[in-house]
């Protein structure tokens, strides 16, 4: 498959300034990016999309969700964290089968690719139907299985998480990768990492690990163990294995200069840390000292949707409020963080992230001729600022169009809608009924 995008505003996202010109996609990569005019000799497009009026991106990179918890979207709400966990999510969890975690995910997957997002890092269970969900609408995943060391069959989830990696890590012709899930601190002790660390020895893959999303919980550590999460997970040597560390809201200098050494990747979740009130992510501190930040949604149940455009705005205007500091996180660096800082938390930067010959052919078009991104002094402003979900026309991941014209060609809307309602009705009924 050859693919023509012509006479689009090129925003590469790094290393480059916003241009007119060509992309030329064969197969699964880019094979140029240019002025008009520029494509190799020989190039026959088997596809011409004509983006006049368009912005040309990298795929949005969402590096933190639970995606079949789209199903709890509105079900819990405006609570603290760990009563939010304990009283409502954690029960309702109980009731979850395989297929209320297939087409939960599905849902999950059509709205982050209406809303421009091409790859995303997802921790929760039954990840064999997440996968699945993954595979069928075309989206790129790092997906992993969520692990409590303290629950009862947690050596039981561990091995599941074995097997699962060695089923998928690399499938769905390379669009699904895998890391192991020790959920966080709290939930898996030291002597329970050990185990997770031996299985990333055999395995040779990394981390995905919710740290310090809350004052209580950076308090419950230092009060068992004397020292904060982070130290905690050095002291551990989590940070000797790719990591990617969701929230990382309350943060001493030292757990900073930590993750900047360590080189961990940071999953900034801006709205889900405001609506459960679990504090600001010191995110302008981190990329000053070198950490990686990339940002996240969190699950629709905390959040509650899965749309990076919104959360761009949300990171950049927090931090200029919280410091008081308009200058800080200015638009060019939100999008960076959005797209090939996503993509490095990930581990996938050699891959997606940027506009650039080789690199694998995830590219959004976002649809410009709309009174609120008029007129055009900075698209790279107007996407952070301005711009809605809705503005996203066109969606490209691996080579393949997924939706064009706002027309998603990978799965039915209505069927996933309608599964989603099913399965939503039923576990409420029985939670009702229990």
């Amino acid at each position: 498959m050859k693919l023509l995008i012509s006479n689009a505003h090129v925003i590469p996202a790094t290393g480059g300034r916003e241009f007119t010109g060509d992309i030329a996609v064969e197969g699964k990569r880019i094979v140029y990016v240019g002025p008009p005019g520029g494509v190799p000799a020989g190039f026959e497009p088997d596809e011409i999309i004509d983006a006049t009026g368009m912005a040309a991106t990298p795929g949005l990179v969402n590096c933190h969700t639970h995606a079949a918890m789209t199903l709890f979207r509105g079900y819990a709400d405006d609570l603290p964290l760990m009563d939010w966990l304990a009283q409502k999510i954690w029960p309702i969890e109980a009731k979850l089968n395989s297929e209320d975690v297939y087409w939960g995910s599905l849902l999950a997957g059509l709205e982050m690719l209406k809303s421009g997002t091409t790859t995303f890092a997802d921790q929760y269970f039954e990840m064999d139907r997440v996968a699945q969900a993954v595979d069928e609408i075309g989206l790129r995943a790092v997906l992993c299985r969520g692990l409590i060391g303290l629950a009862p069959h947690a050596d039981q989830a561990l091995a599941e998480s074995r097997d699962f990696v060695r089923t998928w890590h690399g499938a769905a012709g390379g669009r699904i990768t895998t890391m192991l899930g020790p959920h966080a601190p709290y939930t898996c002790p030291p002597t329970y990492l050990k185990k997770v660390m031996q299985t990333a020895d055999e395995l040779g893959i990394g981390m995905h690990i919710h740290l310090s999303e809350t004052r209580t919980e950076v308090e419950q550590i230092k009060q068992e163990y004397g020292c904060s999460p982070v130290e905690l997970m050095e002291r551990t040597n989590l940070f000797a294995y790719p990591v990617l560390a969701a929230h990382c809201v309350h943060l001493s200098d030292t757990d900073i200069e930590i993750l900047a050494r360590r080189g961990v990747g940071v999953a900034h979740n801006p709205q889900s840390n405001m609506k459960l009130g679990s504090g600001i992510a010191p995110v302008a501190r981190m990329l000053t000292a070198g950490v990686n930040v990339g940002i996240g949604t969190d699950g629709a149940a905390s959040n509650n949707d899965l749309n990076m455009v919104e959360e761009m705005r949300a990171a950049a205007l927090l931090q200029k409020v919280a410091l008081e500091d308009p200058t800080v996180l200015p638009a060019a660096q939100v999008l960076e963080m959005a797209t090939i800082g996503g993509a490095r938390a990930l581990g996938l930067d050699g891959e997606i992230g940027t506009l650039e010959t080789g690199k694998k052919a995830d590219i959004v078009l976002w649809n410009l001729n709309q009174a609120h991104l008029w007129p055009p002094h900075s698209l790279q402003a107007h996407l952070v600022y301005s711009a809605s979900r809705a503005d996203v026309d066109t969606v490209i991941v691996d080579g393949q169009v997924l939706m064009r014209g706002r027309r998603v060609r990978t799965v039915d809307e209505e069927t996933v809608l309608h599964a989603t309602a099913r399965c939503a009705r039923r576990l409420v009924d029985a939670i009702s009924s229990a």
